[in-house]
């Protein structure tokens, strides 16, 4: 049975992320189309996207990448391990922020599959503040299960 709420752990599991790179929290809820995850992983000091400037506003694209990985992995079989998906494209993206270190409360990531199929799938997503200002919105495309080509041999003369 696939469960409905998962704590961070429980996510870790299911997304090709692990240690302080696991940026989710929380699965809030989620059905076949779209998902809600929470965080407040933008407050910690050894956040691994802050620089010395803080969280900027781009960052938080991969906030919501990590949302659709982890709505993959709620779709995909129960045993199946994480498959590697790449982000080819995050379009019409919106920020209302600078940086978002700052923002108090939780983050609360949404993502919304607007259409796919195996080997990419379309999604649109906005990050939000614990009152609902959308902090960063957009629409992603996800390349699903590609295999990078092999390595080319390199000449030892």
């Amino acid at each position: 049975m696939t469960p409905q709420t998962l704590d961070r752990a429980g996510i870790a599991r299911r997304i090709p992320h692990s240690g302080s790179m696991c940026l989710l929290d929380r699965l809030e809820a989620w059905d076949a189309e779209a998902i809600h995850c929470s965080t407040a992983s933008h407050a910690l000091p050894d956040n691994p996207l802050r620089t010395a400037s803080g969280l900027m506003a781009p960052n938080l694209v991969e906030y919501a990448a990590q949302a659709m990985a982890l709505h993959g992995g709620l779709l995909a079989p129960p045993d199946a391990e994480p498959s590697a998906g790449f982000l080819a494209s995050a379009r019409n993206v919106r920020f209302a922020v600078d940086r978002f270190d700052d923002v108090p409360g939780a983050l609360q990531v949404h993502a919304r599959r607007l259409s796919g199929d195996t080997s990419q799938v379309l999604y649109e997503f906005a990050v939000k503040d614990d009152g609902g200002r959308a902090l960063a919105e957009g629409r992603a495309v996800v390349v699903l299960n590609t295999p990078l080509p092999p390595a080319t041999p390199t000449s030892t003369k």
